[in-house]
């Protein structure tokens, strides 16, 4: 069974002794782990051969993908958070490419789920960026017997100067990505003005399946254009992209301004598309597993009032990490939330 924790928090070495810590209180160890991901600030991102070194010491030795997020900051005004996802025996390990650093070729297959490391583009406009980090997942995946069609979820990273040219992304996706029956993978997109790789325009954080991919779409028209979908349905998880206070009718979005308005809205979207996947009828839902809860800075003063909102769709047991971004693609959503959700067995066949 997939252990998922919550993002841990604190100094380069405390983040990290404590998401390990949290880690052995859930009976697991280091190798068991599959996945690593950093939420790093920009002080972070400036001595990152610290965290590497927190991180090597952390694992002893166990090689796992790593996606690090630059973040404008943290709750509480920490440096840095890690969030462990841990599998017994940590899966199948993957070699696609000699470790440059940056950690791209490395992947690990477990419970038939595909971690990839953090892609990163290595120069030009926007949109062959873009493609770049594709083409990256597309040779990874190759090394594990997947092809693009396999992903189930992919999160983007922009910055504000460049928020005009992220629909060019659209191009792209729909020439690389959707399987053979046409499922494209969920997706987010997050606005972080300093880039983990200086002068990127973009980088991407993906995950794939082994396993049949099917849609999951509470009957929102919208999608039917799109290059993602609100949720991929593989095995036996469901993969949901980011929601915001977007009315799926109008394509506008609503409650500006209004943090707990917003959350509610955005709760009842992934409710809607739990539903839809036969994950009950009424809160609380307990198939959910996993929130990232993407922040804007406006949002961060009233952040404790969504908790409640939060309980009472999806209950305590859930694995949440929150971070704050510099923007979201919308300029009046104040946050976006990506969930992930175990299915049940009728529906994971």
């Amino acid at each position: 069974m997939t252990l998922r924790l919550s993002a841990c928090a604190g100094t380069i070495r405390s983040a990290y002794e404590r998401a390990f810590a949290e880690l052995a209180k859930a009976g697991a160890g280091p190798g068991d782990v599959v996945h690593v991901v950093e939420y790093a600030t920009g002080a972070v991102l400036g001595t990152y051969a610290e965290v590497d070194a927190a991180r090597r010491d952390a694992l002893g030795g166990h090689r796992v993908p790593v996606a690090t997020v630059a973040v404008e900051a943290l709750p509480g005004g920490v440096d840095l958070a890690v969030e462990l996802t841990a599998h017994p025996g940590g899966g199948d390990l993957i070699e696609a490419a000699p470790d440059d650093g940056m950690h791209r070729g490395t992947v690990r297959v477990a419970g038939g789920i595909v971690y990839l490391p953090s892609l990163h583009p290595r120069g030009g406009d926007f949109r062959s960026q873009y493609r770049q980090c594709l083409e990256q997942a597309a040779d990874l995946l190759k090394a594990a017997g997947l092809g693009l069609g396999s992903l189930v979820q992919t999160t983007d990273y922009t910055a504000s100067a460049t928020r005009s040219e992220y629909p060019r992304c659209g191009r792209v996706r729909k020439e690389l990505l959707g399987d053979a029956d046409g499922v494209f993978p969920g997706a987010a997109g997050i606005i972080v003005d300093r880039p983990v790789v200086p002068g990127e325009m973009v980088s991407l954080d993906a995950i794939a399946s082994t396993a049949t991919l099917k849609t999951v779409n509470p009957g929102w028209q919208r999608y039917d254009t799109l290059t993602y979908k609100p949720g991929v349905a593989a095995g036996d998880t469901l993969f949901m992209s980011g929601f915001g206070a977007l009315e799926p009718a109008t394509q506008k979005s609503v409650f500006g301004g209004d943090l707990p308005a917003q959350a509610e809205y955005v709760y009842a979207s992934i409710a809607a598309t739990l539903r839809e996947a036969g994950l009950g009828d009424r809160p609380p839902y307990g198939g959910v597993v996993r929130l990232v809860e993407y922040l804007t800075p406006d949002a961060v003063a009233g952040y404790g009032e969504v908790a409640e909102i939060r309980r009472r769709y999806f209950g305590d047991s859930l694995a949440l990490s929150a971070v704050v971004c510099s923007a979201l693609l919308r300029p009046d959503f104040m946050i976006e939330v990506v969930p992930t959700a175990v299915l049940p067995e009728a529906v994971s066949r």
